[in-house]
């Protein structure tokens, strides 16, 4: 009796640039003829975008200050802070012949809806407000309005702020997630 053996290389490549190699393994003799395989998942897109994101502003973390029950009740507002998200590597110069030059962008920041305010887990009563440097309001899930792309890295400079959702008021703490994302055109 003789052993056969058979041995199968593929290779994947990822739409994320980077690729990957399944081996299926198969062997046969008199007694087995079970063959071994496995399978490798992947998924991922390749976008043609003028800009990139930097990696440090893809996860944020930003702690509120205090807000106290006085201020939510006279001034309908508590804490802000500041946050940013920087464009790196902008080249308004299209590599694509089917699109045009980018030189516009617009954020859309998005998470759970209030009464057109950022829901929060938590406290109640409250909601987040996000703003951009023009004083330009964040509805969830809608783009703010257009802004014009500078070669190089650019900053956009936004601001959250906790704010009355005129709902009845319970302290405590509270926590939120949101997304973004930067749209070119």
């Amino acid at each position: 009796m003789s052993l056969a053996c058979s041995i199968c290389k593929k290779t994947l490549p990822s739409l994320l640039i980077v690729s990957a190699l399944g081996t299926a393994f198969s062997s046969a003799n008199a007694t087995s003829s079970a063959p071994e395989f496995g399978h490798v998942h992947m998924q991922g897109s390749i976008i043609d975008t003028p800009c990139a994101i930097s990696t440090a502003d893809l996860l944020q973390s930003i702690e509120m200050n205090v807000s106290t029950v006085g201020e939510m009740v006279l001034n309908g507002r508590g804490s802000q802070k500041s946050f940013s998200l920087n464009l790196v590597n902008c080249d308004l110069n299209s590599h694509s012949q089917e699109q045009p030059d980018s030189t516009h962008f617009s954020t859309t920041f998005d998470g759970p809806s209030d009464h057109g305010l950022f829901r929060i887990s938590g406290a109640q009563g409250v909601g987040l407000q996000i703003t951009d440097a023009l004083g330009n309001l964040a509805t969830p899930g809608k783009p703010l309005p257009a802004g014009s792309l500078v070669p190089g890295t650019q900053r956009l400079d936004y601001t959250l702020r906790v704010v009355s959702n005129d709902q009845p008021l319970k302290v405590g703490e509270f926590h939120a997630i949101l997304r973004f994302k930067v749209d070119y055109f």
